[in-house]
């Protein structure tokens, strides 16, 4: 397993040109966020905007409309009850980043299987939290499409039958290879299995250990992906982004929260795209 660096930064994060537009850089869709986790779907659609996205909507419950627009005015909103207006949008973006705030009930897997049914082979699709959940124990059939799957350890287990305890490389390795994309193992030191290599981050703090940050890398890598041509170097350099934004601010502070971490996002991508 190789251990990633910091040279996946500006290998991937590129200076803007000057005649770049909102367009020039993605359109991202996510998908969650029901009446009692409106917070997750929040932060992923934050990250995703400060990662970069040119255009990013959020399809969640109208509940947490008010919320969403007082955190991330840049954020288009759409109910997620509204199926017909959730399909058309999903085929107008390049990324789709479901699961976040989705939960397990019966809407939500019709908000999953709805969604699916509508996204295209040429999209970008990060699935993640519930939407695992749901795929493992619903048997919900997999998109054609580019598919990164973010679960944490738990979710792996679900998604891959091994038990935490056992979820080695070599074992990891040989369920990915039957899954049709990326895998981003969150943890301690999170793992990142594409179709040609394994990644291990070894940044990592636990600083960390706090609600919301898994939902805060699923956004990133979603705003990563949607206006970085090398999608798995998108996907690396996000997840060690997310990661060294974390330690920096832990050499001052006992816990880091993810909207920390958000905010130094930009900053941290201009530093690393004039290297």
């Amino acid at each position: 397993m190789e251990t990633l660096t910091a040279a996946i930064l500006p290998q991937t994060i590129r200076k803007r040109p000057a005649n770049s537009h909102k367009g020039t850089y993605g359109r991202v869709v996510l998908i969650g966020g029901n009446d009692n986790f409106g917070g997750a779907i929040i932060m992923a659609s934050a990250a995703a905007i400060y990662s970069g996205a040119g255009l990013v909507t959020t399809v969640t419950a109208q509940s947490n409309q008010t919320s969403l627009h007082d955190r991330v005015p840049e954020a288009m909103f759409a109910d997620i009850t509204d199926t017909n207006l959730m399909a058309s949008l999903i085929t107008a973006a390049d990324t789709v980043v479901i699961g976040p705030g989705l939960g397990t009930t019966d809407h939500s897997r019709t908000v999953l299987i709805t969604a699916f049914k509508n996204i295209c082979p040429d999209q970008r699709v990060v699935i993640d939290g519930s939407a695992i959940t749901l795929i493992a124990t619903d048997q919900v059939t997999l998109p054609k499409a580019h598919l990164i799957f973010t679960p944490h350890q738990m979710e792996w287990q679900r998604l891959s039958g091994i038990a935490i305890a056992d979820q080695t490389p070599d074992r990891n390795r040989q369920i990915v290879d039957r899954l049709p994309g990326i895998v981003v193992l969150k943890s301690h030191h999170t793992e990142i299995y594409t179709a040609t290599g394994s990644y291990r981050n070894p940044l990592g703090t636990p600083a960390q250990a706090t609600g919301g940050m898994g939902d805060t890398l699923a956004g990133m890598v979603g705003g990563f992906v949607a206006q970085f041509a090398d999608e798995s170097q998108a996907v690396l350099a996000a997840v060690y982004t997310h990661s060294a934004i974390a330690e920096e601010l832990a050499t001052t502070q006992y816990v880091v929260l993810p909207h920390q971490i958000i905010t130094e996002i930009p900053r941290f991508m201009k530093t690393h795209s004039e290297k």
